[in-house]
């Protein structure tokens, strides 16, 4: 006797553009109703929701100072729905309702969140904790949040690792028309490695850095060029730094790209990429062309993607905010790993292929959703 599909309510925050591939495809494999919020307090690129299997409704985000409420979300409890999953992230203050509420009738409720980074204070620690304990399950991004919330007595059997993913099945499709090309030795003039950054240019990802790290490198015996590749968001005036360093030569500041199959060729032909600050989609961007990644090791500062960096197989942590430490980092893996770039490469491919991907996240949400 078959059983029939359990019926799923998804109210999120928010739908960014890097979800449509995973939120569709859930839509396409479960019977899974989307609503989604229509703002947050800072911008964000969304998807046409409209396009996404299962969409039903823009629900409103009115916000009162970092907290808010998700207008029409309340009524979708009396709905004939056996799960509810929820952005998980306490500042929600109608998910903390349908939480109680949920917990008089038979309905299940998951969270999808990044769970616990390290840094949290007392009072915020125990208002996430009591948030997270209202939940039936946890989809958490990471295994290094779920050992620090196992650590605060949340019940593992009660979590599992999501991960994290971009449009896998594109990228891999693109990714096997890669090859070597001159691209960079005919912008550059020299065939020496690149190191590319791709992301917001802002303050907190501390490109200046990287930059003079590049320098270091450039006065040493191990020289190489630096790519970046994004918007200048904060006004970050980076060109300055690169014109008093005398980097004209070795720093292309490429602009904002978000051509998958452009970013393709720049990913796959760098040596590098590094992310100074906190590194979260690029490194799975990165990884998913066969580039490795370097990135800072205070974790509790880092996003979950930090952990399918491996060190000496997939990238490589430096000390946060140290140059020195950035700069050797880098020498290393050069001198040590320049060499096997097929097998970086091949590194890189069977992490992407193994855990971040949208079917990794679909066969444990399966798990979740029985």
């Amino acid at each position: 006797m078959s059983q029939t599909k359990p019926h799923i309510c998804c109210i999120i925050n928010i739908g960014p553009h890097y979800d449509f591939p995973i939120y569709d495809l859930m839509g396409k494999t479960f019977d899974c109703d989307f609503y989604l919020g229509d703002r947050l307090e800072y911008s964000i690129k969304t998807f046409d929701y409209h396009q996404l299997t299962g969409f039903q409704k823009t629900l409103h985000n009115s916000y009162f100072s970092k907290f808010y409420w998700q207008k029409g979300a309340m009524k979708l409890l009396f709905k004939k729905y056996d799960y509810y999953i929820l952005t998980g992230e306490p500042f929600c203050l109608s998910n903390w309702l349908i939480l109680l509420l949920a917990k008089l009738s038979s309905k299940k409720t998951v969270a999808w969140t990044h769970g616990w980074y390290g840094r949290e204070g007392k009072i915020k620690g125990m208002i996430k904790l009591c948030f997270f304990r209202l939940f039936d399950k946890l989809l958490v991004y990471n295994e290094y949040a779920i050992n620090l919330l196992t650590q605060q007595g949340i019940n593992k059997q009660n979590m599992f690792c999501i991960a994290n993913s971009l449009d896998s099945d594109h990228i891999k499709s693109l990714r096997e028309q890669q090859h070597n090309t001159e691209l960079y030795q005919s912008h550059f003039g020299n065939p020496h490695p690149v190191i590319i950054y791709c992301g917001r240019i802002q303050r907190r990802k501390r490109l200046d850095i990287l930059i003079e790290s590049v320098k270091k490198l450039n006065d040493s015996s191990t020289p190489v060029n630096l790519i970046l590749v994004g918007k200048d968001d904060e006004h970050v005036n980076l060109e300055q730094l690169v014109q008093k360093l005398n980097l004209q030569e070795q720093i292309w500041f490429y602009g904002p790209c978000y051509d998958d199959a452009v970013l393709g060729q720049l990913f796959y032909q760098a040596s590098l990429c590094v992310s100074p600050g906190n590194v979260g989609l690029t490194a799975i961007h990165a990884l998913s062309f066969g580039c490795p990644v370097i990135t800072h090791d205070d974790f509790p500062y880092q996003m979950p993607e930090f952990e399918a960096i491996r060190p000496g197989i997939t990238g490589d942590f430096f000390n946060r905010d140290n140059v020195e430490s950035l700069t050797t980092t880098i020498q290393n893996w050069l001198k040590n790993h320049e060499n096997d770039r097929e097998i970086i490469r091949q590194h890189a491919y069977d992490e992407i292929d193994h855990k971040w991907n949208t079917h990794y996240q679909i066969d444990v949400l399966r798990k979740v959703l029985t």
